[in-house]
This record gives C-alpha cells, sequence and structure tokens, in this order.
C-alpha cells in the first residue's frame, strides 16, 4: 500500500517470537485481513494479536497507545485493546511491535447492517463516553485540528480524482466540502476523540458494537471528527439516530461531515488499486455525502 512499508510475512514473526517471546512462538499465526492501512495485523493462537507496523509512521504511535490504553479503558463502554508485550526491532525488521489481547467480534461493512439503529446508538454512547474522559496531558488528536488544516490536501485529491475513471462528481465534492469549512470552528475545551472511527476499526457482535480498535489517533480536539460513522457506516435513517444521540449542534455535525469527505476523497486516490476495503468504503462516504438526503 506504501512506496516505503517493511516488508512483513508470518515468516518474520515466527522469527521475532522465537528470538523475544519463545512462550509464543509455536503458536499458530494467521494473517489477518483488514482495511487497516497501517499495521499488518496476524492472530496469533486463539487468544493473541499481533501488530506489526508497516512504515515508521505506525510505530511513533506505539508508544502513546500503551500509554493512554489502559487509562481510557475503565471509562468506555465497550472493549479496546490491552498491549501484553511490546517488542523490539530485530531480525532485519526496523521498529518496535505489540502483542495485543485477542477481541472477539465481526467488522460491519457498509451497506450490510442488520440493524442499523442499533448501532447507531452504541455508535453515539461510544462517542459521547469519550468526549466526557476527563484524563489530563493527553495529545492533540490526529484529526482534532481545525477542518482548514486539511483544505490543501482535500482540495488535491478532489482534483486527482476527477481525472481517474472513478464516477465522481468533483465540483459537487467541492461544493460540500466549502460547505462544511464554512462552518463555525469548535471554540470549547479539547474532548477526547478516536479521531478514526473506520468501520475496520469497529467490532460487533449480534448487531451490537462490542469494540473499538486502533487508537493511533487518540487525543483531544474538536469532537467532531468521531462523527465520521454518519457517513462512512450508518444509512440515512441511522444516522439521524445517531445525529440525536451524540447531542452536538448544527457547526459541529458539519464539521463532521467535512472530516468525513476529506478522508474519503483522499483515501480513494491513494489506495483505489491497494486496498480494496478502504476504497470501497471511501466511494461509499462519497456518496453518502453528496447524494443522501443529510441535514
Amino acid at each position: 500500500m506504501h512506496a516505503d512499508e517493511a516488508d512483513i510475512n508470518s515468516d518474520l514473526l515466527r522469527r521475532l517470537l522465537r528470538g523475544q517471546f519463545p512462550q509464543w512462538a509455536d503458536l499458530p499465526i494467521e494473517r489477518l485481513a483488514s482495511g487497516g492501512t497501517v499495521n499488518a495485523v496476524y492472530r496469533l493462537g486463539d487468544t493473541l494479536t499481533v501488530r506489526l507496523p508497516l512504515t515508521s509512521a505506525g510505530a511513533r504511535a506505539l508508544g502513546p497507545e500503551c500509554r493512554w490504553l489502559p487509562k481510557l479503558a475503565p471509562a468506555l463502554p465497550v472493549t479496546i485493546p490491552t498491549v501484553v508485550a511490546t517488542g523490539d526491532p530485530a531480525e532485519g525488521y526496523p521498529w518496535a511491535w505489540a502483542v495485543h489481547e485477542w477481541i472477539d467480534g465481526d467488522t460491519p461493512v457498509e451497506g450490510r447492517l442488520a440493524r442499523p439503529d442499533q448501532l447507531a446508538n452504541d455508535l453515539a454512547e461510544f462517542v459521547t463516553a469519550m468526549r466526557k474522559v476527563g484524563l489530563d496531558g493527553g495529545p492533540s488528536a490526529y484529526r482534532g485540528a481545525p477542518l482548514d488544516t486539511v483544505d490543501r490536501y482535500t482540495r488535491t485529491a478532489i482534483e486527482d480524482l476527477r481525472h481517474t475513471d472513478e464516477p465522481f462528481d468533483a465540483d459537487a465534492a467541492t461544493a460540500a466540502w466549502e460547505e462544511a469549512l464554512a462552518a463555525p470552528a469548535w471554540s470549547s475545551t479539547p474532548c477526547w476523540v478516536h479521531a478514526d472511527l473506520m468501520p475496520s476499526n469497529l467490532l460487533i457482535t449480534k448487531n451490537r458494537l462490542t469494540g473499538v480498535l486502533d487508537f493511533a489517533t487518540v487525543g483531544v480536539g474538536d469532537p467532531a471528527c468521531d462523527l465520521i460513522p454518519a457517513w462512512n457506516l450508518l444509512p440515512p435513517a441511522a444516522r439521524e439516530i445517531f445525529h440525536d444521540a451524540v447531542d452536538v449542534d448544527d457547526a459541529t455535525w458539519m464539521r463532521g461531515r467535512g472530516w468525513a469527505l476529506s478522508m474519503a476523497v483522499i483515501q480513494l486516490p491513494y489506495y483505489r488499486t491497494t486496498n480494496p476495503i478502504i476504497s470501497a468504503n471511501a466511494r461509499h462516504t462519497i456518496d453518502e455525502i453528496l447524494t443522501a438526503q443529510d441535514r
């Protein structure tokens, strides 16, 4: 997916385990299909997973995650990752890596939700709980800054898509983006946010949200970025339920739609030939924003 990503495979992981965690070295290893773009993720036996960063940017998130995950967990209504161990660079692999507890659940897929209304309420409960976290000293969230900080990247991506064979209305996307930019900026106290609530970072069991993964972008900032499931996952009727349950003002809702659009138009040209899960979700998100009835 990335020009500079590490060459990772099961043999490498087996060697890393033998050298650093021999108690797990003979467990079955299975690479997991994922819409993630930062880590290669493996199931290790029945109770563990291993995340090997693909790039140096992914590796830099490991330290903050290890610090904040155990502090956030008691305040949240669903299971989040638990770090069991961290590994060191070795065997030609250049970065630290992590072993987590396995979390049961399935990844939801846009357009295939059996109970989107229930999931909307569960997502709203998680987002609201994140906003209420009272931990001091949190880092700046990756997408917690004002929306205009990604204006140049978003407009460039829209133009890139204009020149592809994607069924994409660049002028409509630009108009939607400018509408979001016009919303008043967040002026209250920064809130805790996950900042990457893509479907691939969610786990559901019996149609209920039971887990949230990948806290690499977690921190404090504008809570609008945690509204992206309204467009990248939920259908229109469930979107209304989510809107009412998260209790945000119209400006925050509009900035959330802007974040969802920005993420999708940036992801699509970059991943359209390398990550079918991400690119399919980006197309879905763009279509929802540009064609569905919305607030």
